[in-house]
């Protein structure tokens, strides 16, 4: 089990010795502490970043603790960095430049698969939007489902449902592309109102263009193909 220091943002002062205003407090019992007097002031700290770097100077450090801070929005604790020993971390710096070329090529080489698994996710996920809603054209559905996949932004594509391209994922983000794209929703949201007030007051226009595009589009129709006439004998 990790040691946890917390990063504040108030003025808090230490409990024991009265120092502070701190950056970094341990609490015990619910006390505030300094680090010094949580005998970890002889730690220096390493912001998070650099996972190779952080990976090695943990396992190099005897006594380590995880800095963490309260994301209001978000409401949880999120990782910060790491407080480590010197030595420690002097000997991780000196590892990771021996081997930095090769991680460099490696990431590259991770880099360049992601790509790839995210191209033919992108292209999967548009032809799931195709097949569901025929109508949608073409162009439209790689928009969304581009956006609806993109890697790290905790969108629909990127759940597990999203992954397995299950019906209601994908639905779910087509509904959210046309309350984007093709109403005034953010122009609502913009002028203040509620957003479960702003999606009822659309969810008509919504559900119409959806079920417009649940209808495959009608056949294109070809002109007759002309034939030559036939010669006409006037001998």
């Amino acid at each position: 089990m990790s040691l946890v220091v917390f990063e504040s943002l108030k003025q808090i002062h230490c409990a024991e010795c009265r120092q502070g205003p701190l950056r970094h407090l341990v609490r015990e019992v619910g006390v505030p502490r300094c680090l010094d007097c949580a005998d970890l002031g002889h730690l220096v700290y390493l912001p998070r970043g650099d996972a190779a770097l952080t990976r090695r100077a943990r396992e190099a450090s005897s006594l380590s603790a995880v800095v963490v801070r309260f994301n209001k929005r978000r409401r949880r604790y999120e990782r910060q960095g790491l407080l480590v020993e010197d030595p420690a971390l002097a000997r991780a710096e000196r590892a990771c430049l021996a081997d930095a070329e090769a991680r460099a090529r490696r990431r590259e080489r991770d880099r360049l698969r992601r790509a790839v698994e995210d191209t033919r996710f992108t292209a999967a996920f548009a032809a799931e939007i195709v097949r569901l809603f025929p109508g949608c054209p073409a162009d439209r559905a790689v928009a969304i489902a581009a956006h609806a996949s993109l890697r790290g932004s905790g969108r629909v594509g990127r759940t597990a449902d999203g992954r397995a391209l299950t019906e209601q994922a994908v639905s779910v983000a087509v509904r959210a592309a046309v309350r984007h794209t093709d109403t005034e929703y953010d122009a609502l949201l913009m002028a203040g109102v509620p957003r479960f007030a702003a999606r009822a007051r659309l969810a008509p226009r919504i559900d119409a263009i959806l079920d417009a595009w649940r209808t495959p589009p009608p056949p294109s129709s070809s002109p007759p193909s002309s034939s030559p006439s036939p010669a006409v004998d006037t001998s």
